[in-house]
Order: C-alpha cells, then structure tokens, then sequence
C-alpha cells in the first residue's frame, strides 16, 4: 500500500482533567472520513509524545516545555482545595492560603501548579501522583490543592472541594510539534478556535470541496460573462444595421430587416444606395 493510498487519521493526546468530548464530536461531524484516536497521557509525558511523533496534537497544561512546540492557549482552571466532607473548612464558600497555615498540604509529583511557595505544612513524603494523594486526603493525612478538573475526575463521596484564592492557576493550552503543522492540525485548531465550516481561514472548506470552494467556482463564469457583456452587444449593433450578403436580397426579403433599415442604418462604409 502507497503512502497516498493510506487512510488519513489524526491522533489527539490529552491530560487528565480535560475533556475533550465537545471537539471530538465536531471533528466527527466535519470530517467522518478521517478517524480521530484519543490518546490519553500523564502531564509530564505529554511533550515528549508529541515530540516522538505519538499524537498529531494534544491538549496540555502550560507552561509548554521547549521552543519546538507550538500552543495555543485555551483556558484557566479555578484552583479548589480537596478536604474530607466532616472538615472544618467545608463549612466555608471558599479559602486561602492563609486558612491552610495549620494543614498538611499535600504536593504531589505530578502536581500541575505553578507554585512559588507553598501554603501550609509540608508532608512528610510527596505522593507520587495526584491519584495517591487523593487517597490520602480521603485517609485524614492532609489536604491537596488542584485545578477543580482534577478534583472532578478524582471525585468521591467521603470528600468535596472548595475554591482557593490567592493561589497559582492552572491553563489549559492545544499543543503540537511547530514543523508539523499538517492540515489535519489547521482543522483542529479552526475547531477549537471556534471557526464554523463556512469560515474563511477553515482549510476543509475548499480542500474538501466545501461551500467556499462552490463559491468560488460559480463567481468564475459571472465574471467572464460581465466582461464579455460590452463586446456582444457592439457586435450586435453592427450585425442588425448592416445588410447580409453583397446583394442586399437577404435585408429585402427579411422579416425584420427590409430595404428601410437597410437605408437608414449607418456604416461608415456603405457606398451609394441602389437605385
């Protein structure tokens, strides 16, 4: 099998908390033909997978690692603390940093904030995931802050989450290798962007012979023909004043150009009239 032979597909990788359901099902609905395959991977694998070649693009959390990679910024999570339902900050709307100066806050190695310092107390050890930290949250060991999408993913009934201020944020960015910006790649990313089928800058609708490429063909004709407009129209008035044929028979025995029109008509060459 050729290489032009070989059914397109595009590779999509994302880390845990996004859900990328929403882009996925219009990718779907633009482009049936080419299947989508989700990826999914751990924050600190991400960048190398798509250096490697193991997805088309993904979506990250920034900041982006290394100059190589290109991103597009999609959106910022709301940090919450992760606490057990009987404890005491539960009781609050929201908290800061301040109110975790007594707590054990949890950070793990895979944590996705951006921290300068942190709140509270440290633990004795660093959990090796978010997921392990989890459980210790829900064993009474200490608290976790995290973008609130995690906390989501990771949801249990003995625990809950409240939102935390003064505290780093994490984003959400589209992330692919910068030399392969494939077409596939364009699609997604006028997906993402927002841009609906019609757009201008979308690259399926003339490739795939979308409403702009139907357009654009139908303009082409319209052009021609208003051009073409002046120059039938002066070669008509010249046909319907000059008389056919050398003899004059054929403006005398016309039905709409008798010897009348013959005489009248005006033409710079015409010699004496037949008596």
């Amino acid at each position: 099998m050729t290489d032009s032979q070989v059914t397109p597909s595009f590779r999509l990788a994302y880390v845990p908390g996004v859900t990328p359901t929403k882009w996925v099902r219009i990718w779907n609905e633009r482009l049936p033909d080419v299947p989508l395959t989700l990826v999914a991977v751990t924050p600190g694998e991400s960048f190398a997978l798509l250096r490697e070649g193991g997805a088309d693009a993904g979506f990250v959390r920034l900041p982006v690692d290394g100059t190589d990679l290109s991103a597009i910024p999609l959106y910022t999570e709301t940090t919450v603390v992760v606490i057990p339902k009987d404890h005491v900050i539960a009781a609050v709307d929201e908290v800061t940093a301040e109110d975790l100066a007594d707590e054990v806050l949890l950070h793990p190695l895979d944590d996705t904030l951006p921290w300068e310092t942190l709140p509270g107390r440290p633990a004795n050890e660093r959990p090796a995931t978010t997921a392990d930290a989890i459980e210790l949250v829900a064993a009474g060991i200490g608290v976790l802050a995290v973008p609130q999408s995690l906390a989501r993913l990771h949801h249990r009934k003995d625990l809950t989450y409240r939102p935390l201020t003064e505290a780093p944020e994490s984003r959400v960015a589209l992330s692919w290798p910068e030399d392969a910006t494939t077409d596939l790649v364009e699609d997604f990313i006028g997906i993402v962007r927002g841009r609906t089928v019609n757009s201008s800058r979308g690259r399926s609708q003339t490739s795939a012979g979308g409403p702009g490429a139907d357009q654009t063909k139908r303009k082409s004709p319209d052009k021609g023909a208003a051009k073409r407009k002046p120059t039938a129209g002066k070669a008509g008035k010249q046909t319907a004043g000059k008389p056919a044929g050398k003899s004059g028979k054929s403006a005398r025995g016309g039905s709409g150009g008798g010897p009348k029109n013959a005489k009248n008509a005006k033409s710079p060459k015409r010699g004496k009239p037949r008596r």
